[in-house]
């Protein structure tokens, strides 16, 4: 691995993601690696682009969301745009978290009392059986 390029199979392995994953990126133009033949050698560009689209992709930020901060890198207001676009960005999906935590939340709650209601009739059912026998 040099300080200036890695080969997809270097980015495979330091990323844990698939060659596939990789070309898929570049193919969405998320990611310009280097063409050398056929080789790809990706930048330390690359790298810090490919670390923040599996980020984003953690947080649940769909591609084209990405795509836009990314792109906002190059906005000339030393990432301010960039910054205040990630921070908007990021409350909704904080906020959309959240509500999705509170609905499986609330489904738990409610799987829990059904299992404890079928525990309780199979129990009386068990008991029901041995009494008539």
């Amino acid at each position: 691995m040099t300080d200036q390029t890695l080969t997809i199979r270097e980015m495979c392995d330091t990323f844990d993601v698939t060659p596939r994953t990789l070309r898929f990126y570049e193919a969405k133009e998320l990611l310009a690696p280097i063409r050398s033949g056929q080789k790809r050698l990706f930048t330390k560009r690359d790298r810090a682009r490919l670390k923040l689209i599996l980020r984003g992709k953690r947080f649940g930020f769909s591609l084209e969301e990405i795509r836009q901060l990314l792109d906002l890198y190059h906005a000339g207001d030393q990432q301010h745009m960039q910054m205040r676009r990630t921070l908007d960005l990021a409350a909704q999906r904080m906020k959309d978290m959240q509500a999705q935590r509170a609905e499986l939340n609330e489904a738990i709650a409610d799987l829990d009392a059904q299992m404890k209601w079928v525990s309780n009739m199979l129990g009386a059912m068990e008991q029901t059986d041995k009494a008539a026998e």
